[in-house]
């Protein structure tokens, strides 16, 4: 969406606080021993606090308040009560919410407890590659140029980008136009960035797939050649320099 008001921007900063802080918690929260349905019950349980609604829930029917993907599954993993987090699980967390009209999005991958399988580099490498691309978006940039910056960055740190996910648009939907804001450049993409529009960047860092693929759950994504996935996210508005970043305080650079 654009911002054309003040109603609209207070709008989009209090669904944007409502989702980061749930992500934060949530994050905060996560230990070895606990089921994924329980993290998951738990990230709701504050989403209802805050009188939001779950985004995925309510646009797709999607089996959970949030999707919580762990180990060899990239995204959109359903929380389940047989699925225990264990010591060094890297797991990701996204959210995503519905709060007076306004909906905001946002994620992260962390690892449970100690980093015993060396996973921290591609958390790492995904969080800078985040932060960097957010620092070179402005109003006119080429949404192409973003891509290639990704991809550049996840190759100087020996990753790859999953290249049929990306982020996109949103506001007044979960996603909205631009759609597909991917990890690379396509050079058929001759869009650009809009001053006052909303947007959610994601990163996708994997360690060997280059494509994501659907589970026969129908939610669950993995990789087409397997590995490790990570991905962040922030909802931004974009401006004519730095852009503001509404999801900040889910705290995902700390």
């Amino acid at each position: 969406m654009s911002i054309t008001n003040e109603q609209e921007l207070q709008g989009m900063q209090n669904i944007s606080k409502t989702v980061a802080l749930t992500l934060k918690k949530m994050v905060d929260y996560a230990a070895p021993g606990m089921t994924t349905k329980e993290l998951d019950e738990y990230g709701g349980k504050i989403l209802a606090e805050y009188g939001a609604k779950s985004a995925p829930y309510l646009t797709y029917g999607f089996p959970g308040w949030t999707c919580i993907s762990v180990d060899n599954e990239f995204c959109h993993g359903i929380p389940s009560e047989n699925r225990i987090l264990k010591e060094g699980d890297l797991i990701n967390i996204d959210v995503s919410a519905e709060l007076a009209g306004f909906w905001a999005d946002n994620g992260s991958s962390f690892i449970i407890g100690k980093d015993i399988n060396q996973q921290q580099k591609l958390v790492d490498a995904s969080k800078v590659i985040l932060e960097k691309t957010i620092s070179n978006i402005s109003g006119g940039k080429k949404i192409a140029d973003i891509g290639h910056l990704m991809e550049t960055e996840a190759k100087k740190r020996g990753f790859k980008v999953i290249k049929n996910l990306g982020g996109h648009g949103v506001g007044r939907s979960l996603h909205e136009e631009p759609d597909e804001l991917l990890n690379y450049k396509n050079r058929f993409d001759n869009r650009r960035f809009k001053k006052n529009s909303v947007v959610a960047i994601e990163t996708f860092i994997s360690t060997d797939s280059s494509i994501a693929v659907e589970l026969k759950d129908g939610w669950t994504m993995v990789g087409n050649r397997g590995g490790y996935m990570a991905q962040h996210e922030h909802t931004i508005l974009i401006t004519d320099g730095k852009p503001v970043i509404l999801t900040e305080m889910n705290g995902i650079w700390n």
